[in-house]
């Protein structure tokens, strides 16, 4: 397995070429993941948008768990998967800027008002709480992002909470790489 600056190796099964291009669509990071079907619905949502996901340590669980395994199905290596030890090593290869988001619980910005960018990168914290205060006080208030609930539900699923940002980042891009011809279906159904 290459080793990758920062400590970064590719997830087993990954694609080190990533997508169709140099720049994915968008970057998605995890900030130290708990449960590994989460992780692994991810990565098929990586394959299926050309994003690329960063997985920052320490995980809670190995790459090789047999719920990632099951979750990601055969898309892990149509993805391109990277880790890091730590928070450290992933924002010495990527600096926070003004292109990077942060999803919050509580943050006047709801995810559909950025003007998002190919590139862009959103970062999510572990399911069991979120990120911590000294990586969340990092970023700027306009880039801490929400998804609106009702007041009587406390949290999304994070794929779930992962898709429903993602999509529209895409959305806002004119979803950058689908062809048409990707939009018929493959099969026959006569």
């Amino acid at each position: 397995m290459a080793e990758h600056p920062a400590h970064n190796r590719l997830v087993p099964g990954s694609n080190p070429g990533g997508p169709t291009t140099n720049q994915p669509v968008v970057n998605i990071a995890l900030f130290t993941p708990e449960i590994p079907h989460n992780t692994g619905n991810i990565i098929r949502l990586c394959a299926n948008v050309g994003a690329t996901l960063h997985l920052i340590g320490p995980l809670g669980f190995d790459l090789y768990h047999p719920k990632l395994r099951r979750a990601a199905l055969d898309y892990r290596d149509l993805a391109n998967v990277i880790t890091y030890e730590s928070w450290a090593c992933f924002t010495k290869t990527h600096p926070l800027g003004s292109r990077t988001f942060a999803t919050a619980p509580v943050t006047r910005t709801p995810y559909t008002e950025p003007s998002y960018q190919r590139g862009d990168t959103i970062l999510f914290g572990p399911e069991g709480a979120g990120l911590p205060n000294e990586i969340l006080s990092q970023f700027p208030l306009q880039n801490r992002i929400h998804i609106p609930m009702l007041s009587t539900t406390r949290s999304l699923n994070l794929s779930n909470a992962a898709a429903i940002i993602i999509y529209e980042m895409w959305k806002q891009m004119g979803f950058a790489g689908v062809e048409v011809d990707d939009l018929v279906p493959k099969r026959d159904f006569s």
